[in-house]
Parts: C-alpha cells; structure tokens; sequence
C-alpha cells in the first residue's frame, strides 16, 4: 500500500458507508456503482476494497478480483445499454488523469465520442437510478443464464 493513501478520499467514503453510491455489485473484494460524473450514459465504475492509489499498489489477488468485476459489469453494461462494445480506462496517479486517489476502473458502453476533463458535469440521481435499474437486471438475466 502507498504510505500517502487518504482514507478520505470519495471512494475510501463509499467502502465505509459514509458517502452515498448507486450500487450495482458487490462481493468480498469489489464494488461496482455508477459514476455521478458520467461521460456517457452507461458509465460505471469498479474500485477494489483495498486501499491502493494505483495498480502498482495493489495486491494481486485484489488486481484479480477487480478484473473480474470489470468483465461481468463490462457484459452487463453492454447488454442493459443495448450495444456490443464497450470502452474500459484506468488511470495511474493525477498526471495520467486518475482524479480519485483510489484505484478504479471507469466501464463506457460503445465508443466515446471526445472526452471530456473529469469530475465536470454532475448526473441526476433519477437519471443514474434508471440506468442502474438496466444494469442490474441485466446481471440478474445474466445469472439466471449462466
């Protein structure tokens, strides 16, 4: 773990309970919610439950379970959104873009159409409900499919 983690940044809040989330999966190693800032309608994030600033500070068992996080939202994302493609990032440190000092992976549905700086442009709570509301039930179709 880096000795410069800050147990207050916005994702370390949400781990805890103290800041609100649109929860879209959980399990022993991982957390998947929609972004607030979203760059496109669909953006989901998945963050692990340890506290790494990057991928280089985090376990590798961590590294897995966030891995396979991503692909199953990454195949639910596609499938509530009705698409069959989709755009993953992941930022190491400020000066590469990451503006939560707590590894994550941003999930996009399609192609993005020009990027724009993060943490801009706040979502409405009913609109990333709605979208959450397709997300899950395509996990839940997902799971009953398996």
């Amino acid at each position: 773990m880096d000795a410069t983690y800050d147990e207050n940044n916005v994702f370390a809040q949400i781990l805890r309970g103290d800041a609100p989330c649109i929860k879209l999966f959980e399990d022993e190693k991982t957390l998947a919610f929609m972004d607030i800032m979203p760059q496109t309608e669909g953006h989901v994030l998945v963050i692990p439950k340890f506290p790494a600033i990057t991928l280089y500070d985090l376990p590798d068992d961590y590294a897995s379970a966030s891995l396979k996080t991503v692909k199953r939202m990454g195949r639910a994302v596609e499938k509530a959104m009705g698409i069959s493609g989709s755009t993953l990032f992941q930022h190491n440190g400020r000066v590469a873009g990451q503006s939560v000092p707590h590894f994550h992976f941003h999930i996009f549905p399609g192609p993005l159409k020009g990027l724009f700086e993060h943490a801009q442009l706040r979502e409405d709570p009913a609109v990333l409900a709605a979208t959450a509301r397709k997300i899950i039930a395509a996990l839940e179709a997902m799971d009953t499919e398996s």
